[in-house]
């Protein structure tokens, strides 16, 4: 197969890339990031076109965790909408054979939903992150229009926040599951407090970047012109996931201060994971304590 991945430096590209590579060497990959190719600029993709690609990942977004998105809303509807609307723009004049897989976002859901994939368009999504999730809610509407249209194939997994090894921590704000390991491992290694934004009672979902690729795998062969959520199917509340990160790095929990004042989002954000199950039923995620202790293992060496 022909297979093209955007946004292929970041964390869940890289991973992607590396699994396709190992799982068929007679693949042809081809992994671009925004120094090869800007998906800003109006006909980028264009030095692709001999190539007739089988299947496309569209992985590439303009966004960064935390509270970047308070800062840098237009930013991100504007850098967004051109990334989107010129890949989907070239997706149709010149890739139609090709079957589009697109990552979604959990806070493209209204606060407060079941977080159901038939409520995805429905109501306004979270006030934080409203730009970025209607961006991805255009990216959504502009696949199902063009496979309405022009008979295209395509795909959009919705992802909880990904976790595990490879994760770069230079240049950008940090998920909190890495930002809290990472807090961790210095106040560990300098011996000093480590401070986690919030009360601590947030829930939130993680699920292992291994495991979302490999039900990215499965499913992209059961599912046509669709939208899945790909989560744990449990989700905790920071103090929970701290208290393993400390136990795992030999760290004191009572040292932790929970900053108040800081930005921490919504108090729960659980995938609904009805649908993923009844398409994969049997699939078993690896365990929050290995996953976690796999992480910082990997984290350790970065600091």
């Amino acid at each position: 197969m022909k297979i093209l991945i955007t946004g292929g430096s970041g964390f869940l590209g890289r991973h992607l890339t590396s699994i396709l590579k190992k799982t068929n060497s007679k693949n042809e990959i081809i992994s671009i990031s925004s120094s090869d190719i800007d998906l800003r600029v109006t006909g980028a993709l264009d030095k692709l076109n001999d190539i007739k690609f089988d299947k496309i990942y569209h992985l590439a977004a303009w966004t960064q965790a935390g509270d970047f998105s308070l800062y840098h809303s237009a930013e991100q509807w504007i850098n967004n909408q051109l990334i989107n609307s010129n890949f989907l723009n070239w997706w149709n004049e010149n890739q139609r054979q090709s079957k589009i897989i697109s990552i979604g976002t959990s806070c493209s859901y209204e606060e407060g939903s079941s977080l159901d994939e038939k409520d995805y368009l429905k109501g306004q999504p979270l006030k934080s992150l409203y730009a970025y999730g209607m961006t991805k809610r255009m990216l959504l509407i502009g696949q199902q229009t063009l496979a309405k249209q022009f008979g295209l194939k395509h795909l959009t997994l919705v992802p909880s926040t990904l976790y595990g090894p490879g994760y770069e921590i230079n240049g950008k704000n940090h998920h909190f599951i890495f930002d809290i390991i990472l807090k961790i491992l210095r106040a560990k290694k300098y011996d000093k407090k480590a401070e986690l934004w919030g009360d601590g009672h947030q829930k939130r979902e993680i699920v292992h970047v291994f495991d979302f690729i490999n039900q990215m795998l499965l499913l992209e062969k059961k599912c046509e012109n669709d939208i899945v959520n790909i989560g744990a199917g449990d989700e905790f509340e920071i103090r929970h996931f701290t208290k393993i990160i400390c136990d795992i790095i030999n760290y004191e929990y009572d040292k932790i201060i929970f900053n108040k004042k800081k930005f921490t989002g919504v108090k729960s954000k659980k995938l609904s994971t009805k649908k993923l199950k009844e398409l994969i039923p049997n699939y078993k995620t690896k365990p929050l304590r290995d996953g976690l202790l796999e992480t910082i293992n990997d984290l350790k060496e970065k600091i």
